[in-house]
């Protein structure tokens, strides 16, 4: 294997149904067919296509991948492996992940719509915010960001030839949200009326150490993700968001900030 993760197989090992001739040129390049199923625009719109066709997803697998992101997030990206192999690609090629997220996303936000004693409209209102903004939006704008930087400054002086996929990064926050998600947006809302919004040390103390636990797996599904990327170098650095994470917890136990007070008038806040 590679430094970028593609599998080096002997010709002698090719399936039998499988001919040199119709997919590599005698150069060892890939004929104009084979290349156009390899672009980022061919894998992108796969992808789209069997968004809406769940019959050939695999949602065992993508429940599977969930239980794990909370257990043992590195076997999730062992998996990222296996399909960078197998596939030429890091990115996930079936969205059952993406559809089991979204259901999440929206019975979760019609809870904190239950807890937080809003109407029908206003739990819709805070639903399409939730959705659209917050997990499309700002995922999308996370993405992007982290695909521009470890492209620009992550990859090795000699992989130069590798290139982190935008998919992958796109995947990358999807795992790490999905904790937080979870974290904030259904255990919390056990702890909410009865203990967190109380004027108490306890309410604020249970509050934002639940923030910590939920911001600190994102911070580090996504730096595994990262540092599964065997082109990569100098992954450790997105750990360093920890230390100022650390120290805005303790000076809000110091202070009495109470974060999830603030995400719920917020949330009031949106849906006027």
């Amino acid at each position: 294997m590679n430094l970028c993760g593609k599998a080096i197989v002997p010709l002698r090992k090719m399936l039998p149904s499988t001919s040199v001739n119709s997919s590599v040129q005698g150069n060892g390049v890939l004929n104009s067919r084979d290349a156009a199923r390899h672009t980022a625009g061919a894998k992108r719109y796969k992808y789209l296509r069997r968004l809406f066709r769940f019959r050939q997803m695999d949602f065992e697998f993508a429940a599977w991948q969930m239980l794990y992101l909370f257990t043992s997030p590195q076997r999730v990206y062992r998996n990222f492996h296996y399909r960078k192999q197998t596939k030429d690609q890091w990115a996930r090629d079936d969205p059952a992940f993406l559809v089991l997220l979204s259901i999440w996303l929206c019975v979760s936000t019609i809870g904190f719509g239950f807890v937080l004693d809003m109407g029908f409209f206003e739990t819709i209102k805070l639903l399409l915010w939730v959705v659209f903004i917050d997990c499309v939006g700002v995922g999308l704008l996370i993405s992007t960001l982290m695909w521009f930087i470890s492209n620009k400054y992550l990859v090795k002086r000699q992989s130069r030839d590798c290139d982190v996929e935008w998919g992958y990064a796109f995947d990358v926050h999807l795992n790490a949200f999905y904790p937080l998600l979870v974290i904030l947006h259904f255990i919390q809302l056990f702890f909410i009326n009865h203990v967190i919004l109380t004027d108490t040390f306890i309410g604020y103390l249970v509050g934002n150490t639940l923030w910590l636990i939920a911001v600190g797996y994102y911070i580090y599904v996504t730096f595994l993700g990262y540092s599964a990327l065997p082109f990569l170098k100098n992954t450790v650095i997105l750990l360093y968001p920890f230390a100022p994470l650390i120290l805005l917890y303790g000076l809000s136990l110091a202070l009495g900030w109470n974060f999830t007070r603030a995400l719920c008038s917020f949330y009031k806040y949106r849906v006027k």
